[in-house]
């Protein structure tokens, strides 16, 4: 079984080589990518009134929720766009790096938040520390929400 360190490091990994690949010109978006991503962008809007994360203010049930949300969200991009979603805890991404390798890195911080959702109804708290980090992986200026900018096309 995986640690949440272990998503969060390889998330981080694969969506830093889908990055780079894309900054490099490797991998150029095509229309349907690009309105993928607006859509993630559109669907988990954090809805955090300008605040930046970690979200400490707001109730558990909160800040999982939007953690997890993404997972429905990108479990639906990869639908879409024909993607296989692939565990990226402990795995070196695949070169070239594109959108699967993309949503993938995301989707590991986000079914995470599945997880603790499912702990915090059974009356368990999740470690806030790894709550903090996946808001800021997920929020933020450079984060996952911040998507666009990392593209030249």
């Amino acid at each position: 079984m995986d640690t949440f360190a272990d998503r969060l490091a390889g998330a981080w990994k694969w969506w830093e080589a889908a990055i780079e690949e894309a900054q490099e010109g490797r991998w150029v978006r095509d229309a349907v990518e690009r309105q993928v991503i607006r859509d993630i962008g559109a669907a988990t809007n954090p809805l955090q009134g300008e605040r930046m994360a970690p979200f400490t203010e707001d109730s558990w049930h909160v800040r999982i929720g939007r953690i997890a949300n993404w997972a429905g969200v990108l479990r639906l991009a990869a639908r879409s766009g024909g993607w296989v979603l692939q565990p990226v805890a402990g795995q070196i991404p695949p070169s070239p790096a594109g959108m699967t390798e993309l949503l993938s890195g995301i989707y590991a911080v986000a079914e995470q938040g599945e997880n603790w959702m499912r702990q915090l109804l059974k009356g368990e708290l999740p470690p806030d520390d790894e709550i903090a980090r996946a808001e800021g992986f997920l929020t933020g200026p450079g984060s996952v929400e911040d998507l666009e900018p990392f593209f030249y096309d």
